[in-house]
């Protein structure tokens, strides 16, 4: 076969005034990487080049680990203020949907998904045309939500930190909001000069912060073993505030989705997958090392996560006061720190605070990072963004914008901001239940299908029960959603007269055809219906070409027709098949739409033959705004003058654009 790139046809458009030195440099820097894969930006999640070979999985598991246990910091704070005194039951029910839903949910989804795509891709898959992207549109704007909310309130529970050391300067005292900002903006600018894969930090980091846990819950272990009074003024207070344990469940059941943010690493776990080593038998099509050493990454955080969890909530429960975990108290955002400045000192508490610090902060680079993966990934791919969103400092600059007005609208408050955070993890996780679902029942795996239906049905309670109690997060996510809808439809329609080609190759038929006209002179092309038609009707095609356009009475002419294959699509490769039937010469050709393929292919002639073609139509009848409404969604409608405008964008000399010719 022979093929002819078009890809990046055209010009830059009339001449302009040259800009400023200045203007120049900041606009290079502000798009450098812009022709880079879009999955090689600097970042945590960045997936390594061919030639690097990955990591063990235990330290892939410290970079997801960042995200995960991370939450360590804010999480047995919000599980006392939403289940009091049942917050260790509450947890109890956390940890077994985490582990007995959770985890093998995303297990398939490494399987399914093993190259960092998560379960977006899995659902962009199983849903066709328009309704797909759609989809995927409003899974993105849940993911935003997850991602933004897990750097404010990381950046948030790290102030929180920050202001109430007994080490820190009185004049921080009630700057949560500020710290915050600073943080943020910290966290920007490091990524605005580029920030480079870390493992190695993580690893360091997740170790540090798990072992100073680790020593903390011993120290509490010992405060309560020591002090047996303290579980029996528990377990009385328990029986004072609920009748039985019958009730204790009951309530735990209803609460327990509040702290659903404890489950908060799974989608970032699947979405490192590219960072895993793998076997040395591993191939693109089948990586079944990666997905092993993946799933052995997942259950390993799940279990050790869950044990933290467990142990945190019933220390933080049974030995620090409820009153203390309220908005404003001293074990607000901050329990664990609490016992750790209480029972070990002010300098292991300082210690562990900054071990929290930065822990959080870089929380917020991986949350940063894997929406710096994911815009890229669909976006421009769908045409919905800008070509300048393949860069990473101009959405870095996005993203933080949309975060300091988070952190703004909530005050920088951990408890107000933990809604929104858990509705997007659950979002997540109910789309990929569901997506394993489908998978399984598409493999006709009626037990593993069971299974996933209830798992998703569960995730389904859990969400709604969120939302209704606090539908911030929603609101949240809506906006996020809105947002996307409209600037991606926006920059749909903005970009529709692209040239949107990929590359088009000619087949040998094809090539042959066009070979064969051009001896003659200029192609001449005659733009048809894509559809099985007659001698007689090819014939009565020509003829009325003939006698409405100033086509040369003698010399070859090809039919030219496009099937629109998923108008959808933004940008695909073409293949021009060519054939000789019913009496005629034709070039049949696959695309998104009609006048983008066409203009495509009439550039791919002309590069070929070295001569300018010549393209005839018809003009259709009818409404002008409902054709262009059927070219925007089906990429039909009138195509003579799209064709045009594409060819006009494209190139921008006149002598050498192909000629447009209407009758």
């Amino acid at each position: 076969m022979t093929g002819t790139h078009v890809g990046s046809t055209g010009g830059t458009g009339p001449a302009r005034s040259k800009p400023s030195t200045r203007a120049w440099r900041w606009r290079a820097w502000l798009l450098e990487g812009l022709s880079e894969q879009t999955a090689r930006h600097p970042g945590p999640h960045a997936a390594p080049h061919a030639e690097h070979e990955g990591h063990r999985w235990w330290r892939v598991m410290c970079l997801t680990g960042v995200d995960y246990f991370s939450t360590l910091g804010y999480q047995p704070g919000i599980a006392a203020l939403a289940a009091g005194l049942l917050s260790p039951l509450a947890t109890l029910i956390l940890i077994a949907l985490t582990l007995l839903g959770a985890l093998p949910v995303y297990r398939r989804v490494a399987h399914e998904s093993p190259h960092g795509e998560g379960s977006i891709a899995m659902l962009e898959r199983l849903l066709s045309w328009w309704s797909g992207k759609i989809f995927v549109l409003v899974l993105l704007g849940f993911a935003a939500t997850d991602f933004i909310i897990t750097i404010t309130l990381s950046a948030a529970d790290a102030a929180a930190h920050v202001v109430q050391n007994p080490f820190a300067p009185h004049w921080l005292a009630g700057e949560n909001i500020w710290v915050t900002l600073v943080l943020v903006g910290l966290l920007g600018a490091v990524f605005l000069k580029g920030f480079r894969e870390a493992i190695g930090i993580a690893v360091v980091l997740v170790a540090t912060y798990l072992t100073l846990n680790l020593a903390v819950l011993a120290d509490s272990a010992w405060e309560v073993f020591t002090h047996p009074v303290r579980i029996d003024d528990w377990i009385h207070a328990l029986a004072a505030e609920h009748s039985s344990p019958l009730v204790m469940v009951g309530v735990a059941l209803v609460v327990f989705p509040k702290l659903a943010l404890g489950m908060s690493g799974f989608e970032t776990g699947v979405a490192v997958m590219p960072q895993v080593k793998g076997g040395p038998t591993d191939t693109y099509a089948n990586p079944a090392g990666r997905i092993r050493d993946t799933r052995k990454l997942l259950t390993t955080a799940a279990l050790t996560m869950s044990c933290f969890l467990l142990l945190s909530s019933l220390a933080t429960t049974i030995l620090i006061p409820q009153e203390d975990f309220r908005s404003g108290g001293p074990a607000n955002g901050r329990a664990l720190s609490y016992l750790a400045h209480e029972y070990l000192g002010q300098v292991f508490g300082t210690v562990y605070d900054v071990s929290t610090i930065t822990i959080l902060w870089f929380a917020g680079a991986s949350a940063l990072a894997g929406l710096l993966n994911l815009v890229p990934r669909y976006l421009p791919r769908y045409g919905m963004a800008p070509e300048w969103t393949r860069a990473v400092r101009p959405l870095v600059l996005v993203f933080m914008t949309a975060a300091v007005l988070i952190t703004l609208w909530f005050d920088a408050n951990v408890d107000r901001q933990s809604g929104a955070y858990a509705t997007g993890v659950l979002v997540l996780m109910l789309s990929a239940a569901f997506a394993s679902t489908v998978a399984a029942h598409r493999r006709g795996h009626r037990r593993t299908t069971l299974g996933f239906g209830t798992i998703t049905a569960v995730f389904a309670y859990t969400l709604v029960a969120n939302v209704i109690e606090r539908p911030d997060g929603i609101k949240i996510a809506a906006i996020f959603i809105v947002a996307i809808l409209v600037t991606s439809f926006s920059s749909r329609v903005h970009r529709a007269f692209e040239l949107r080609a990929g590359e088009v190759v000619l087949d040998e038929k094809a090539v042959r055809i066009a070979d064969a006209a051009a001896r003659s002179g200029p192609l001449r092309l005659i733009a048809n219906e894509p559809q099985e038609h007659s001698r007689r009707e090819y014939r009565a095609k020509e003829h009325d070409q003939r006698g409405h356009t100033p086509m040369p009475e003698r010399g070859p002419v090809l039919f030219l027709e496009v099937f629109v294959r998923d108008s959808s699509d933004f940008t695909a490769d073409i293949t021009v098949h060519g054939d000789e039937k019913h009496g005629v010469r034709r070039l049949r050709a696959q695309g998104p739409t009609v006048p983008n393929t066409i203009a495509a292919v009439l550039l791919a002639l002309r590069d070929r033959t070295g001569q300018v073609p010549h393209a005839y139509f018809n003009w259709t009848e009818g409404n002008p705004f409902s054709h262009l409404v059927r070219f925007l969604i089906f990429g039909e409608g009138e195509v003579a003058p799209v064709t045009r405008e594409v060819l006009r964008r494209a190139e921008p000399h006149p002598d050498r654009r192909p000629y447009v010719h209407v009758g």
